[in-house]
């Protein structure tokens, strides 16, 4: 029997019809169903209150201080900056051969969020870019460039050139609201320079990807398979327009395809997988997991290279970093009784946000216990969407295809710019604020925009104010 994506919470919302001639005042609206919660937890009894920089990076309020020293060795080891082998400390060498960065928390500084450089002749420091060529790899996912391999890595070792560079432009693009507000949004165009093994070719896909904040992932982890499944509608079967579907991606640990769940397309099953692939693909590190150097074959140098002790990474320092992250704790809402968040969450409602950003979940069985059974608040569906051609990177990941993406958590929004001392949002962090993410939305979520942009100044305030209680 089909379950559509509201069976699981068992509430209703009203039908809307986004036009040019929307009109709507929240706090009249006395018949609209609210999914959205007004409690302040966000993580439930692991939600933290902390408004500082450092928001995103406690620990679990519920975790036990018998598991605070595995936090301090995995905040460690995520903060380590790796050095080039041979070294004194052996379980901290094995940078390289190419790597992006050094440690883990130079792209996830603060355990925030990435963004762009901030001009076109300023290096990628929180950014990288994924290639892939036509065809799929043995497991089905993207199949790796066949002299630069499965991202564009910027940096070398001693001996070893970098592969090279990519730099961003922007060309502005220029729209008005029906009531006349102007608004910019810029779109950005990549150039790829000192490419140490000759061109991309003509048939390259790229994908320009911003390193995600990494709170909160423990409990998206213990989210139900089955709750995630029963959002998803791949066949609008609703006829609501919304047609989120899972990606089955490749679980090494397991050895199966699994479930995915993390990175911008839903493109990874666990957060160990997830950790071991970007110490593998950013830093340059051996794994268990991943026991080949990041080496394409016509790397001569990079072949080459003196190798660190094998695995680079241990299984301990391993399992001891995807705790830290799985632990790491979801802020508290705020503001969430004040009149203008209230309205702007019915305006949320009503435009149908929250058919993709699933306002409230519950966990299940976790094998950390705090994260068991916790009545959260994530926005997030879990699922792929098509999100139109404007956001579109063409670029294939497993089952998604080159217009989906995974429904990026709205939790925590609000602080991105206290803690990471930004606003830049969207894949490749294209969009400068909250309200330009919105512009940029198509596809699946082309209602939901104009519905944004049909109401009047105060209503679009009020919305954008909920957005950054989150």
């Amino acid at each position: 029997m089909h379950l559509t994506r509201y069976a699981l919470l068992t509430l209703s919302i009203v039908s809307f019809t986004a036009s040019a001639n929307y009109a709507w005042s929240a706090e009249k609206d006395t018949n609209l169903s609210l999914r959205v919660s007004d409690s302040d937890l966000s993580g439930g009894e692991t939600t933290i209150h902390n408004t500082s920089r450092e928001a995103f990076a406690k620990p679990l309020k519920n975790l036990p201080m018998t598991s605070l020293r595995d936090f301090t060795f995995g905040n460690k080891m995520f903060n380590t900056k790796w050095v080039t082998a041979p070294a004194s400390v052996t379980s901290l060498d094995g940078l390289g051969p190419t790597f992006n960065r050094m440690s883990c928390a130079a792209c996830h500084f603060k355990d925030g969020r990435g963004q762009p450089p901030r001009n076109v002749d300023s290096p990628m420091k929180s950014m990288l870019i994924r290639l892939s060529i036509p065809g799929m790899n043995k497991n089905g996912g993207p199949m790796p460039h066949p002299a630069y391999g499965g991202q564009l890595n910027d940096r070398g070792i001693q001996g070893v050139p970098a592969e090279g560079q990519a730099q961003i432009t922007y060309t502005q693009i220029k729209g008005q609201y029906p009531d006349g507000t102007p608004y910019t949004l810029q779109k950005p165009n990549y150039v790829f320079t000192n490419l140490a093994y000759g061109k991309l070719g003509e048939d390259i896909m790229f994908s320009p990807r911003v390193a995600p904040a990494v709170y909160g992932l423990g409990l998206l982890d213990a989210i139900p398979e089955e709750t995630i499944l029963s959002l998803a509608d791949p066949d609008d079967k609703d006829g609501d327009g919304i047609s989120g579907r899972p990606n089955y991606v490749w679980d090494k640990i397991n050895q199966k395809k699994s479930l995915g769940r993390y990175g911008w397309k839903a493109n990874t099953p666990s957060i160990a997988q997830q950790d071991a692939d970007a110490a593998n693909g950013d830093i340059g590190l051996t794994s268990n997991l991943n026991p080949d150097e990041n080496c394409p074959l016509a790397q001569k140098e990079c072949m080459d290279a003196v190798k660190g002790d094998h695995p680079d990474i241990s299984d301990k320092q391993l399992e001891k970093m995807t705790f830290y992250v799985s632990t790491l704790a979801v802020p508290a809402r705020r503001d969430v009784n004040t009149p203008q968040v209230q309205a702007g969450a019915q305006l949320f409602e009503r435009a149908k946000c929250s058919s993709c950003h699933t306002p409230q979940m519950r966990t299940g069985f976790h094998n950390i216990e705090a994260l068991a059974y916790q009545e959260i608040q994530p926005f997030t569906d879990m699922l792929i969407h098509d999100m139109g051609e404007d956001l579109a990177d063409n670029r294939p990941d497993f089952q998604a295809n080159g217009r989906e993406w995974r429904t990026a958590p709205l939790w925590g929004i609000g602080l991105i710019e206290t803690v990471n001392k930004h606003t830049k949002l969207l894949h490749d962090g294209r969009a400068r604020n909250i309200e330009e993410a919105i512009l940029w939305h198509g596809g699946e979520a082309e209602n939901s925009k104009e519905a944004f942009k049909a109401m009047n100044k105060e209503e679009r305030q009020a919305m954008l104010a909920f957005l950054n209680s989150l």
